[in-house]
């Protein structure tokens, strides 16, 4: 047995040799993959940014608003609301449209902004009145301003330095963005820019 050891020496531990290697490259392989499965970091910061946006959609959802209705509709009156509903919803609280109501002057898809008046005008009734035309101020109750969170694409088309094109861009940002919070967010309109913007500041509120 001493003899075939002796024979057999270098194989054996040549055999040795190549098991310690392959247990170490084993042993480092497990634990490489381990670090490398624990050093990736949760996505913390997408979370908590998705949680926030959440958490605002809600309270923006459970905000109380109120509109008040008048004209032709079978209850007219202040009705509370909640973002995100729409004329033709507050038409419907307020009893249906009268028999002597005048519905195509009335936007019924418009977001619900806060204190927006919905007009109802009757038949032959000239548009002096529309929803979204709000008075300018106490001193002067004949100076009428257009609320661009409210008003129709035909009501928008009549401000200077605004086409059926720049109409129907500042309604689609609208609806695409949500209300203005500020007649200085009509710039954000692709073809608005700070002249055209100058001409409108007395002619338009951001309700």
């Amino acid at each position: 047995m001493k003899i075939l050891f002796e024979k057999y020496k270098p194989l054996f531990i040549l055999s040795i040799l190549i098991l310690i290697a392959g247990c170490a490259y084993f042993f480092n392989r497990n634990s490489v993959n381990t670090s490398a499965e624990v050093s990736d970091p949760p996505i913390i910061k997408e979370e908590v940014i998705e949680k926030v946006n959440k958490e605002e959609v809600e309270v923006n959802e459970n905000k109380e608003i109120y509109v008040d209705v008048k004209g032709e509709v079978e209850n007219p009156g202040i009705y509370k609301a909640r973002a995100g509903e729409r004329v033709n919803d507050l038409i419907i609280r307020a009893g249906d449209f009268t028999e002597n109501a005048q519905p195509l002057q009335v936007n019924l898809a418009q977001m619900i902004t806060d204190e927006m008046v919905i007009y109802v005008p009757k038949i032959g009734e000239s548009d002096t009145a529309p929803p979204n035309v709000e008075t300018g101020g106490h001193n002067d109750q004949h100076t009428q301003k257009i609320d661009i969170n409210s008003a129709t694409e035909a009501e928008l088309d009549t401000l200077p330095g605004i086409g059926p094109s720049k109409a129907a861009a500042i309604i689609e940002y609208r609806e695409t963005n949500g209300p203005f919070k500020s007649v200085e967010n009509l710039k954000e309109v692709s073809g608005i820019g700070e002249q055209t913007l100058l001409k409108l500041k007395e002619e338009i509120i951001a309700n």
